[in-house]
């Protein structure tokens, strides 16, 4: 399932999970396919800020390490979707744990701005 070598592989569960998720652009792309099946465009205007190298990088990764599955349909124009796999879903009470973090951490600098 993984294509490419993860060094911590094995070692550590945690640097395996950084290993995999290892830029925000990995970890928006998996929050946006929580919601469902999306097209590369799609992925494109909802996460916001990615260049169209990094996403399509990104997205590359994913389906290598068997988090992303990626379907191309035989039409002209092309027409390619992108979903979580079985295991790609398994994140979802990371990115969960890391919203809850979120907020709290953001209403804790507001509260401390006052």
């Amino acid at each position: 399932m993984v294509n490419r070598p993860l060094p911590q592989m094995g070692l550590c569960p945690v640097a395996t999970t950084i290993s995999l998720l290892s830029s925000k652009w990995k970890i928006l792309i998996v929050r946006d396919l929580l919601g469902g099946t999306k097209r590369y465009g799609e992925l494109k205007q909802s996460v916001a800020g990615v260049s169209q190298k990094m996403l399509t990088q990104s997205l590359r990764e994913l389906e290598n390490d068997g988090l992303v599955i990626r379907k191309v349909y035989p039409e002209i124009p092309p027409k390619v979707e992108y979903r979580l796999s079985k295991l790609g879903e398994t994140l979802h009470p990371v990115i969960d744990a890391l919203a809850a973090w979120g907020t709290m951490y953001i209403e804790q600098q507001k509260n401390a701005e006052k």
